[in-house]
């Protein structure tokens, strides 16, 4: 799978699908299990180098921590990327 070969709006929309994704534990919890090393492997294979190893390291915890679901990690990595960050 080659996320990090998508455009800039289809990084976005990738990442607020899996963000909404990562809140289904607030209905069905044990939906956590599965989605935290599957979002860390999305994150890593959507961006390059320190970012997205840093970024997959945090999904995953975020995910795998109860109650840390409502952090749109996906979304917030697309915007230090493509809006924050001094190219």
């Amino acid at each position: 799978m080659n996320l990090n070969g998508l455009t800039k709006k289809n990084k976005l929309i990738y990442s607020v699908v899996f963000d909404l994704l990562g809140m289904v534990s607030y209905v069905f919890p044990f939906v956590d299990v599965f989605w935290a090393p599957i979002s860390a492997y999305l994150m890593v294979k959507m961006y390059d180098g320190y970012v997205g190893k840093i970024g997959g390291i945090i999904s995953f915890v975020e995910e795998a921590v109860p109650g840390f679901d409502f952090f749109p990690s996906f979304t917030l990595t697309w915007l230090y990327v493509y809006k924050w960050k001094k190219h």
